[in-house]
């Protein structure tokens, strides 16, 4: 009979995985490849999410990374942008590469029906061959192959269809402005592998995520049909199972720390994995919780989401840095405290010219 995981083993499994339940003295790039990269939709959240699980982080480390070329942004699970270690990149965005075509065909199939989408990447490799260009550039050279087709679906459909990174200063702290589109293996200078298999990817979810369902390593990656390489795998793995009888899989040896195991307050950066690698993720949150997660970063009390975060600039000049934390539940005297201490380090990393440093608690606007 499998061990029964509780939600709250699976909880302190999780975090302990990820770094959360005390920071780490691991260089940036280390914990970059243990997490399987961090969620890049915005420049910021990647910095703030190695602050929250590493010792002393400054910003200019991970901004170094990306100019040496150690650390790319580019479009990899679930369709969305990632920062990973050029390494990781080279194996990953192979492997991805059905789930991208699902993803094009879903986001932008209508705008390009009727455009042979291999000549489309074809084209474009052409045009990115020796250089870069930015988005609207590049979607202004497709249109004029393809007249009357937007020009921002074609260019976004090229992340799907060909492997290419958005170079510095892309992805930067505090960076705004148009993504440039380099091809990978020019700005890597190195070939993609075609070595990795789906026993690897799954592999490294159960190290960073785990103990999980295969459904949970789906929706971390965004590729389907996994059962079967999960199946591959069963002799090597850890069969346990979670409270509602489903089989969580899990890598022999990995941690599974106690359940009454400490973890401090932890700000979350907006769309940090630790809240999107789960089908599951009763192991973090609430269903109700769960949609606000998609909008506003998370703060965990006790491992569990207890409330959103937000950081906006008031008064003259923009020098007050206040940081609002909009709570599902009351805090007790000593939660506040613990959460108010972990603010201002927050503010101190995140809003560092700042005159000023303000911390509100307020309800979540609907209740939660």
């Amino acid at each position: 009979m499998a061990e029964v995981l509780t939600r709250r083993d699976l909880n302190r499994a999780t975090l302990e995985r990820q770094l959360l339940t005390r920071r780490t003295d691991l260089a940036a790039p280390a914990v970059i490849e243990r997490l399987t990269g961090l969620q890049a939709q915005d420049p910021d959240p990647p910095y703030v999410g190695l602050w929250s699980r590493i010792e002393g982080f400054r910003l200019e480390e991970l901004t170094k990374l990306l100019e040496e070329r150690a650390v790319v942004r580019a479009t990899l699970f679930r369709g969305t942008q990632h920062l990973v270690t050029a390494e990781d990149y080279l194996w990953v965005r192979p492997l991805l590469q059905p789930m991208l075509d699902r993803w094009q065909k879903a986001a932008f199939g209508k705008q390009t029906a009727g455009v042979d989408l291999a000549e489309l990447a074809s084209v474009a490799r052409s045009a990115l061959t020796g250089g870069s260009l930015a988005r609207p550039e590049l979607g202004r050279l497709l249109a004029e192959r393809w007249p009357g087709r937007d020009p921002v679906a074609l260019a976004r459909s090229v992340q799907g269809l060909l492997a290419v990174v958005h170079p510095p200063p892309d992805g930067t702290w505090g960076r705004r402005g148009t993504t440039p589109f380099a091809l990978a293996e020019e700005w890597l200078d190195r070939p993609l592998s075609g070595d990795a298999s789906l026993r690897q990817l799954v592999r490294r979810h159960l190290a960073g995520f785990g103990p999980a369902t295969v459904k949970d390593v789906q929706a971390w990656s965004g590729t389907t049909r996994l059962r079967e390489v999960v199946e591959e795998l069963r002799p090597e793995l850890r069969v346990y199972r979670g409270e509602g009888g489903e089989e969580l899989f899990d890598l022999p040896g990995a941690p599974l720390p106690g359940p009454d195991t400490v973890v401090p307050v932890r700000f979350l950066a907006a769309l940090d994995n630790v809240v999107l690698g789960h089908a599951d993720r009763s192991r973090l949150m609430t269903d109700d919780q769960r949609r606000h997660i998609i909008v506003e970063a998370a703060v965990l009390v006790d491992g569990f989401v207890r409330a959103l975060w937000v950081i906006k600039r008031e008064g003259r000049g923009k020098a007050t840095a206040v940081l609002t934390v909009k709570c599902f539940s009351p805090l007790d005297a000593r939660e506040e405290a613990e959460v108010t201490e972990e603010g201002e380090r927050l503010l101190r990393f995140a809003a560092a010219d700042a005159e000023r440093y303000d911390i509100r608690f307020v309800p979540v606007a609907d209740g939660g």
